[in-house]
């Protein structure tokens, strides 16, 4: 493909929410030429295309199309959902990113490689590859930016805390009196597209971002509680009781190990993180648990009128007479007594 200077953004056709389409969009927002890699042609390609930008099709897994993607682009943002093949797109992404030459590889890892080294290491294969690969991409001398952000509030507490919330009221994941600082990925998408359209000042800089406050679950189920307007509880859950179910969903392994580790590392207080990572690259503090709730308010339940909430309050508890929505079928999954659509844990992004 002919040099035009065009961004390279992977994952461009992510879920709605998800970084790489974000960053798409706030890249052609900015007037920047895109190109937009996606895994097939499909309405997510069409709507890539029609918004402006270059969409070319293409496995990060297979060598030729990732030279054929990135030849032309002088910047690339590199970001891949949980897959056990993500060492090897990383590897091979550094490969021809070396033989094109870059002025700059913005790499999505995660938060807990910070925690990480030789001898010390967790039991997710997934953490573990991002280790490996930030190892990697340092070995190939390219012009990197590592961008690591903690757990997501799209890709990890909107699909597993909104059906419990909405039906029963409450959050019920196993992460003990563990904290926690969940960051949006609009505002990890923001720092990423900012960097991008930028690069110079951030070359073989770290980012480490989360939301604004590290807080247990009981802190969090208050802010869902204020946004909601309505009284939600954190029900701590049996860590035994969440992998069963996880499995018994029919998870992919590596996907489940992943999410295992990353309660453990909740319980064990190894997510009670704190940076102004967001604010400091883009100027605007890092969006609240209580924003996001807010936003997503129809997906946790809807939010309640005040008046409807005292009455609630005088009267005591009230049944719902409203019918439950119809939910379920070929395309869902019960996790952890919960039910939600297959696609939205291994599409999207959940970090750590």
């Amino acid at each position: 493909m002919a040099d035009d200077g065009s961004i390279l953004v992977t994952g461009a056709a992510g879920q709605l929410g998800a970084v790489g389409r974000t960053v798409t969009r706030l890249l052609l927002d900015r007037g920047l030429p895109v190109r937009a890699m996606v895994r097939r042609e499909d309405d997510r390609a069409a709507a890539l295309r029609a918004a402006g930008a270059e969409v070319v099709v293409g496995d990060l897994l297979e060598p030729a199309d990732v030279y054929r993607v990135v030849s032309g682009c002088r910047r690339v943002y590199f970001g891949m959902s949980v897959s056990a093949g993500y060492l090897e797109a990383t590897v091979t992404m550094a490969a021809v990113a070396r033989e094109v030459g870059l002025d700059a590889l913005v790499n999505m890892s995660q938060m807990t490689v910070s925690q990480m080294s030789i001898q010390n290491t967790t039991p997710s294969p997934q953490q573990r590859q991002h280790w490996l690969s930030e190892q990697a991409l340092a070995w190939s001398g390219l012009p990197v930016v590592t961008i690591r952000p903690t757990v997501f509030l799209e890709g990890f507490f909107l699909p597993l805390t909104g059906p419990s919330v909405r039906d029963r009221g409450r959050i019920e994941l196993p992460f003990g009196l563990g904290k926690t600082s969940p960051v949006a990925a609009a505002d990890v998408a923001r720092v990423v597209a900012a960097v991008l359209a930028d690069p110079g000042p951030h070359l073989g800089r770290i980012y480490e971002l989360t939301g604004p406050r590290s807080q247990d679950m009981h802190g969090v189920a208050r802010e869902y509680s204020d946004a909601l307007n309505r009284e939600i509880t954190y029900s701590d859950i049996p860590p035994e009781d969440w992998e069963r179910e996880l499995k018994r969903a029919g998870l992919p392994d590596h996907l489940t190990r992943h999410l295992v580790t990353m309660a453990g590392l909740n319980r064990a207080g190894r997510y009670d993180r704190m940076t102004d990572g967001v604010e400091r690259v883009t100027s605007r503090p890092a969006m609240s648990v209580r924003e996001f709730v807010s936003l997503h308010a129809d997906e946790f339940g809807g939010r309640r009128s005040r008046m409807s909430s005292a009455v609630v309050g005088l009267k005591g508890p009230r049944r719902r007479q409203d019918k439950k929505r119809k939910r379920g079928g070929s395309g869902s999954r019960t996790v952890a007594g919960i039910r939600l659509p297959w696609q939205t844990l291994p599409s999207q992004r959940l970090i750590g």
